[in-house]
């Protein structure tokens, strides 16, 4: 069992969060000493892995801040101060270690917090996340969260599946656009080589010097281009391709999952 108080050593003292009864998808913690206020901890995806519900977020304020924002008054605060304060921080794991990921920290007027305030706000996040990770009930929490985000997640994943392919065949087409375009900026430079040779002009001086707008600078773009073309094309088949495959295992996860069927709850204090 975990106790449900924790002491946090932070930069402005110690922090107390108490965490409350778990609501189906999420402890919230009542914060006193250094601060004031509330922290939302939720389950959510990995990071790297949009379709693995294995990962915690915590986020400021007594709401999850990824579906809507506390109002101004309800923002943690230090003890001292009257600037409350939104934002949150992931923590998940990577080769099996712990990790954070902290999204932007910032005051209710949109302004960085200072450099010692943002450790304090990032220090009782991870504090609350890491509790809630370790949490006999994990699990539930987990599944409840991702039944309630995994509609959304599947309609963002399905367009950036299409988005992507659509990406990939638009540079693929500019790809073979640059190959004729290529040499037919060639054959004009050979044609204006022969002419100077011939007749020296200072218009075919700069059709061929290397400066902006002339043939030189045409050929060397499109040198770079083409195959920068390629390249980005193969990578985004490979973020629709990832895109695809995540959502394919959701609705995988949906079907191994009934409808209407509930996760066993691990009461935890």
């Amino acid at each position: 069992m975990t106790s449900p108080i924790l002491t946090i050593d932070t930069p402005a003292g110690l922090v107390r969060a108490t965490a409350g009864p778990r609501e189906t998808d999420a402890v919230v913690f009542e914060l006193g000493g250094a601060m004031r206020g509330s922290v939302h901890v939720t389950g959510t995806t990995d990071p790297h892995h949009w379709d693995q519900f294995t990962a915690v977020r915590a986020c400021l304020g007594p709401v999850n801040a990824f579906k809507t924002t506390a109002p101004d008054e309800d923002l943690p605060r230090l003890a001292n101060g009257r600037t409350g304060y939104r934002g949150s921080l992931i923590l998940y794991r990577s080769a099996d270690r712990p990790e954070v990921s902290v999204n932007p920290l910032s005051s209710a007027s949109d302004h960085a917090p200072s450099e010692k305030t943002a450790a304090v706000l990032t220090a009782v996040l991870r504090g609350c996340a890491e509790h809630v990770e370790q949490r006999a009930d994990l699990p539930a929490i987990l599944e409840a969260s991702r039944q309630r985000d995994t509609a959304g997640l599947l309609r963002f994943l399905t367009w950036s599946a299409a988005y992507h392919q659509a990406e990939a065949v638009r540079l693929e087409r500019e790809a073979r656009a640059a190959l004729p375009a290529l040499r037919g900026a060639e054959a004009a430079w050979r044609t204006a080589a022969r002419w100077l040779a011939v007749s020296p002009h200072p218009v075919l001086l700069l059709m061929l010097a290397d400066r902006e707008g002339s043939l030189t600078r045409e050929i060397r773009g499109l040198q770079w281009w083409a195959p920068y073309c390629v390249d980005a094309a193969a990578e985004e088949r490979e973020r629709a391709s990832r895109a695809q495959a995540e959502a394919d295992s959701l609705r995988a996860q949906q079907r191994r999952r009934p409808r209407g069927r509930r996760p066993s709850l691990v009461s935890a204090s």
